[in-house]
């Protein structure tokens, strides 16, 4: 995969990283599992953000947890991070997700929130998750499926299960960009991916319940789309837009 538009996706994708309001409800989501799994021990954590991008998220959770580290491939976007954000737990460094600068068994918690389809070796990404959590450590995990009818970057149909010619000649067919790069998966192609993990799987949980989890902006109590979600939990899991899993190293 071609990585230059990673090392600039801040200043072509402004109006989604720079989208505070929505970045704060995801990191209120991403507290509440961590806080539902783990309990007031959250306090007490260290935490490794990956693809932090302009740093909300990474801000939020400064304010929870003992100390977060933020890393992005994208300079520009872990510049805007350091001017704008400051703390003494809270720190932004230009990284690479499939190489990692950080010593094994580093952290408590990493965070890797729809960041798989952008790197070229989802593998090798995991691979260095797994080394730098601690035994028993976890990781918050939101992925998209391979198989949703509106791809969500580009919000084009079908998109992301078009094969990689097809999708390129879509991408510029609708004025959207010179290639498509984001790579997702099935459910089952995930399942293998993090298979070294244990799973806590908090996907239905949140449907079911999403206002535990400040989870309505995705998906609101008695809506339509809640109803529609839960039929697919219960009939078709592996058909549903998107996942968020807890993954235990052990």
């Amino acid at each position: 995969m071609h990585r230059g538009y990673q090392w600039s996706f801040s200043e072509k994708y402004r109006g989604v990283v720079h989208n505070r309001e929505h970045k704060e409800k995801k990191a209120k989501t991403i507290c509440a599992v961590l806080q539902d799994h783990i309990g007031n021990h959250i306090q007490k954590l260290s935490v490794l953000d990956i693809g932090a991008s302009t740093g909300i998220i990474a801000h939020y959770l400064s304010t929870r947890v003992k100390y977060v580290a933020a890393i992005d491939i994208d300079a520009p976007a872990i510049e805007h991070a350091v001017k704008t954000y400051t703390a003494p737990n809270l720190d932004f460094l230009v990284g690479d997700a499939m190489n990692l600068s950080f010593g094994s068994s580093t952290f408590d918690v990493v965070i890797c929130a729809h960041v798989y389809e952008h790197v070229p070796d989802a593998k090798r990404m995991v691979t260095e998750i797994h080394r730098v959590l601690r035994k028993g450590g976890i990781c918050y995990f939101a992925a998209g499926n391979k198989l949703q009818f509106i791809e969500p970057h580009h919000r084009l149909p079908l998109l992301s299960m078009m094969p990689k010619q097809l999708a390129d000649l879509f991408v510029r067919a609708m004025g959207k960009g010179d290639h498509y790069y984001e790579r997702h998966l099935t459910y089952w192609q995930l399942r293998s991916l993090l298979a070294s993990f244990r799973f806590f799987d908090y996907t239905p949980r949140i449907i079911s319940d999403p206002a535990s989890f400040g989870a309505a902006y995705m998906v609101s109590d008695g809506s339509t789309t809640q109803r529609i979600a839960s039929h697919v939990v219960n009939r078709a899991y592996w058909a549903l837009p998107g996942y968020i899993w807890l993954l235990q190293a052990d």
